[in-house]
């Protein structure tokens, strides 16, 4: 099959025991997002969300770049192609940038929003729209290799599909000045000391790492991390007085989980047991 009939986008939810693996695949172009990348990512974290069998999304990639970003030559398959670059009216392009860009935005969003794991494998240089959507998920993981950039500078704009708010967010003001307004790259080390990635693997063992760090997020209890994710995203909005507020109410509800009653119960009486 050549490249052009490949699909841009494997999605794999049988190999590893409830995690779906979701593998950019357009080496050859770098793994540019494209339409179809999006539409079929789309349709993955869909699947993920509304089914219980799955617990953790992989988003992973092959070849010399994990992605260069956007498709911007891309055709009638362009991710870009409603903005109007020509357009004299500020408004119109902040709209297109909303409701456009091949739901980019809504994309991330839900990702972030999803009440389950999402974890992205760099391999390699990551930039761009790529840098986007992986600021959106919850565990970020670099080889040895990896890279971070964003090029949007060259241009003379911005990552606005999410990159400056969330990369603010994330590594604060001080870490995004560097990428943003200095245009400058961050190698794996560097993407680890500013917070941008939990953790840096080598190389060599970079693929079964990453998976068996999604073993261990699949074995944890579902309602737990959807809570917790919730509950962090809430925290890092509020002030600490209201940040308490949330984390009684989201235990609230998970202390009258059967799994927390059951697994409470069970560890007092092996503590009462072994105290006799």
């Amino acid at each position: 099959m050549s490249e052009q009939e490949a699909p841009h986008l494997l999605v794999d939810d049988t190999s590893e025991q409830g995690v779906i693996i979701c593998t950019l695949n357009r080496p050859d172009k770098l793994n540019a997002i494209s339409r179809e990348m999006m539409d079929l990512l789309t349709d993955a974290v869909l699947r993920l969300r509304d089914t219980p069998e799955l617990k953790v999304m992989l988003i992973r990639s092959t070849g010399r770049y994990f992605s260069s970003g956007a498709d911007l030559r891309g055709g009638n398959r362009n991710i870009i192609s409603e903005v109007n670059v020509a357009s004299n009216s500020a408004s119109k392009i902040r709209e297109n940038h909303r409701l456009n860009l091949n739901n980019m935005q809504q994309l991330w969003d839900e990702m972030e929003h999803v009440e389950k794991p999402i974890v992205v494998a760099h391999q390699a240089m990551c930039v761009g729209g790529g840098l986007e959507m992986s600021l959106s998920c919850d565990f970020r993981l670099a080889a040895k290799s990896a890279g971070y950039a964003f090029p949007e500078g060259l241009f003379g704009v911005l990552p606005a599909s999410g990159g400056v708010s969330r990369l603010t967010r994330l590594c604060g003001p001080h870490w995004a000045r560097w990428l943003i307004m200095a245009n400058k790259p961050a190698p794996a080390d560097m993407a680890f000391t500013m917070g941008l990635v939990h953790q840096v693997y080598e190389d060599e063992t970079f693929d079964e790492d990453v998976l068996e760090f999604c073993r261990h997020l699949a074995k944890q209890n579902g309602e737990q991390m959807g809570a917790a994710k919730v509950a962090i995203d809430l925290c890092a909005e509020v002030g600490r007085d209201s940040a308490r507020h949330v984390e009684r109410m989201a235990n609230s509800g998970l202390m009258l989980n059967p799994d927390y009653i059951k697994g409470m119960e069970a560890y007092l009486k092996g503590v009462g047991g072994k105290s006799k």
